[in-house]
């Protein structure tokens, strides 16, 4: 199963196993087991600290378990990880086999110490690029502490229990059979979810540092280009943010990104956050940012009660999808409504979809979902499309995509079942209104920049972007933004890395020239005295 190229660079990597580990497999004759069974056997092949047994058919079959010889130290997977989770299954591997983990030390104590049993299931597809940050995050809590055990479960494995449970997205969480939550989430908010306390002595902690030099809000390209730049000078330099990536987390396929021909958004913000980590920048994720308060030392407040303060701000808090506001999306998020189709998409195996959006994301996600679902309807509210041309051809030879342009989406109903089972539009040339029989509505409609929390403070455009000149400064003095969030055209990640860097080069320009016009006040003070 794995190419020559791929055994000699985990052969490399299990070199790096200090204790032994056994691969236990619950298989029985199926097509699954037995590509479970050689994946498997090619794996234990590598490495002389790895065995292989198996146990015959089990609670869910097929699936197997890596554990560490001798202690209860263990990871189950209930899926054969490739894709997106074989780096997954390589790491725990290596964790498990005694490498170490690369988790703060603070945060590995605080996973030591919570009292109690704790047993997680997460539900992934392997097309899923938010899913692996789940997997490890689990995996590495429970080889931490034993009495945290997990289990990743890939739902096109186990259609029966994403049926009972019905779950129509990933990654989905449930812990001690019940369900805990849903999407991309970091070892930090797992444990802040555990862990009650946490939150308010991550508050005292937070409210105890001394004002930075800059202060950048948000972990997106803008910020770290920031924060890299801001470092460089030799300032004290802090990030906050609810998430190290951003958007580019989200995004799967970049090919656009000067001198990398191709990657995905997990891998370049693992390199974001890698090169940050390479200078003296304090980095605060988890956290939210819930208002600004102008002065002298800026103030920023956080959800968790926290305050941080600077002498000059970026704001890089970017955009999220944009929600089209009609009676049922709401209702039916996760149910049938879905924002990712790289995500979600195998859980609409044979179905029929609806994408709403004709633009470049709207239209590759129906090319995308045309190779799973049985049937793609995109409606695109203008009267043609507005995506690349290239995008259009390719689409209109797809023989399961229907395109309706001039449709307004009206309301998204459900079953009794709480999932979705159709779409309303009306017909904007005929003011008629129509019906689509559906299993799944997939938005992708643009984007919405994250400016409420500041919206009665800084100045903004009508489409509630941060106004900026050409330095990045916005109304308020000392307090710059870059990226999405701004009235800048164009929203890429290499615009946003690029504006991340202007801003923060106009910000140190305002310190300079600051700290020269406090000098120059107190010389004037001193000569009047």
């Amino acid at each position: 199963m794995l190419d020559a190229n791929l055994k000699t660079q985990l052969r490399s990597y299990l070199e790096k196993l200090t204790q032994p580990i056994e691969i236990v497999a619950s298989l029985d004759g199926g097509e699954k087991s037995q590509e479970m069974r050689a994946l498997l056997q090619e794996i234990a092949e590598l490495s002389t600290q790895i065995t292989y047994t198996e146990r015959g058919a089990g609670a869910r079959t097929p699936s197997f378990a890596i554990n560490r010889v001798g202690t209860a130290v263990g990871v189950e997977f209930a899926a054969i990880p490739l894709g997106h989770e074989f780096t997954s299954l390589v790491l725990a591997l290596l964790q498990v086999g005694g490498h170490p983990i690369k988790i703060e030390e603070s945060v590995i104590e605080q996973i030591r110490n919570l009292d109690g049993d704790f047993h997680f299931e997460t539900y992934v597809s392997l097309s899923c690029q938010s899913c692996p940050e789940v997997v490890q995050a689990l995996n590495a809590m429970s080889i931490i502490n034993p009495r945290i055990k997990h289990v990743t479960i890939d739902g096109a494995l186990f259609q029966d229990e994403v049926e009972k449970r019905q779950i129509m997205a990933v990654p989905t969480m449930y812990l001690n059979g019940e369900a805990f939550g849903q999407g991309r989430s970091s070892v930090e908010e797992i444990l802040a979810k555990l862990d009650t306390g946490a939150s308010a002595r991550k508050a005292e902690e937070l409210n105890e540092k001394e004002a930075y030099d800059m202060l950048i809000v948000g972990g997106g390209p803008a910020g770290a280009a920031a924060a890299i730049y801001a470092a460089r000078k030799g300032i004290r330099t802090g990030i906050v943010a609810e998430r190290f990536g951003g958007q580019v987390m989200d995004t799967m396929a970049i090919e656009n990104y000067i001198s990398i021909p191709e990657t995905e958004g997990p891998k370049l913000t693992a390199a974001m956050e890698q090169h940050v980590r390479h200078y003296d920048v304090d980095i605060m994720t988890n956290q939210q940012a819930v208002a600004l308060k102008p002065g002298k030392l800026i103030e920023i407040q956080l959800a968790n009660g926290a305050t941080l303060k600077g002498k000059s701000i970026i704001l890089a808090t970017g955009a999220r999808w944009r929600n089209i506001n009609v009676p049922g999306e709401q209702e039916y998020k996760n149910r049938g409504v879905a924002y990712c189709p790289h995500c979600d998409g195998p859980f609409y195996k044979g179905k029929r979809v609806a994408v709403i959006g004709g633009g470049n994301s709207g239209v590759e996600a129906a090319i995308d979902l045309a190779g799973i679902v049985a049937h793609v309807t995109l409606l695109e509210y203008a009267p043609e499309l507005k995506a690349d041309a290239v995008l259009v051809r390719k689409l209109h030879s797809l023989p399961n995509v229907t395109v309706i342009t001039s449709a307004q989406t009206t309301a998204i109903s459900g079953g009794d079942d709480q999932k979705v089972n159709g779409l309303s539009y009306k017909d904007r040339t005929t003011d008629e209104l129509k019906h689509l029989e559906l299993e799944g509505v997939f938005i992708q409609i643009g984007l919405v920049p994250n400016t409420e929390w500041i919206k009665d403070v800084v100045k903004l455009s009508r489409f509630g972007e941060i106004e900026v000149d050409n330095k990045g400064h916005t109304s308020v003095p000392g307090v710059f933004a870059a990226g999405d969030v701004t009235t800048v055209p164009y929203k890429q990640i290499v615009i946003a890395a690029g504006d991340g860097a202007k801003a923060a080069l106009g910000a140190f320009d305002y310190l300079i020239r600051s700290s020269v016009s406090e000098e120059e006040q107190a010389q004037a003070s001193a000569l009047a005295a």
